[in-house]
């Protein structure tokens, strides 16, 4: 049976260590990190997502904020709201929750956010850093992804490692991460996506398989290496009238062909999850740090 890669217990120990040096910052005078989410319309997963990133500031001490829009505000009244935030030096963080309605241009709105508060670590800015390998932030679930293996003391350096999926918000920066210098990086990374032919000759030659392709239990067993390390990013709502709610939360990994072979692998939920959580609220005390230091300069 594969090792379970809980991030939940791994999210949870982060959050202490950020617990503690909130609380220390406090002590010293200073105000915690503050981190704002907007949110636009009523979307079921994009409420729960933002209800729990309010409740886990809380829990390490972050002052956290949501404004909530109807989905027919403007792009204008949205990208006004963003400037009003850019210019509060009350405020650190700021994430607007994808996707948007289709009136608002989603790259628009992520380029309006400051380079300094952008803790989701998408804007051109924090992207090109990251490329170059600069400090600063990093896209919260790459950055979630490599806390987990950094965890769990997975070896990255000289690994086959191959990324399912191009998306600007998990594959290319995690494959940019994983190639990169550092502590889990320095692996052999192949992007792969919709067009690549014959997907599973490139999966089943991967030590370490991160998916993040949107399709639910698209990756199975026979796909695997034995004993490879497989990350599931995957988080799709399907139909399910056995639940409470109504449906479920499915990986891009069919877990139940897929852990027998593997050697290691992230439940959905509670694998990959937690740990974009705990990324992007490490990202928030860095932007609030970042802050002290350029005012005090």
């Amino acid at each position: 049976m594969a090792q379970i890669l809980d991030g939940r217990e791994v999210s949870a120990a982060i959050k202490e260590t950020l617990k503690r040096e909130v609380s220390a910052m406090v002590d010293a005078g200073m105000r915690p990190p503050h981190l704002v989410a907007i949110l636009v319309g009523n979307d079921g997963g994009s409420m729960t997502y933002v209800g729990a990133k309010e409740k886990a500031c809380h829990e390490v001490g972050f002052l956290g904020s949501v404004i909530r829009y109807d989905d027919t505000v403007t792009e204008a009244e949205l990208l006004e709201k963003i400037d009003e935030i850019n210019n509060d030096s009350q405020i650190d963080g700021l994430i607007v929750q994808l996707p948007l309605p289709s009136h608002i241009d989603e790259n628009k709105v992520t380029l309006a956010i400051s380079p300094a508060k952008d803790v989701d670590g998408f804007h051109d800015v924090n992207m090109g850093r990251l490329t170059k390998g600069a400090d600063g932030v990093k896209p919260a679930t790459p950055y979630g992804i490599t806390l987990i293996l950094k965890h769990y003391g997975i070896e990255t350096a000289g690994k086959n490692v191959v990324v399912v999926g191009r998306s600007n918000i998990v594959g290319r920066p995690m494959s940019i991460m994983l190639s990169g210098p550092g502590e889990t990086g320095n692996a052999t990374v192949t992007v792969t996506h919709s067009r690549t032919v014959d997907l599973a000759s490139y999966t089943r030659n991967a030590d370490i398989l991160v998916a993040a392709i949107g399709k639910p239990g698209f990756i199975t067993g026979d796909m695997v290496k034995p004993g490879a390390v497989v990350i599931d990013v995957g988080t799709t709502r399907i139909t399910d009238p056995s639940k409470k709610a109504g449906w479920r939360l499915s990986g891009d990994v069919d877990f139940a062909s897929t852990e027998p072979v593997a050697g290691a692998i992230t439940p959905v939920p509670g694998g990959v999850g937690p740990m974009t959580i705990a990324g992007l609220l490490a990202n928030t005390l860095l932007a609030r740090k970042a802050g002290i230091a350029a005012r005090t300069a």
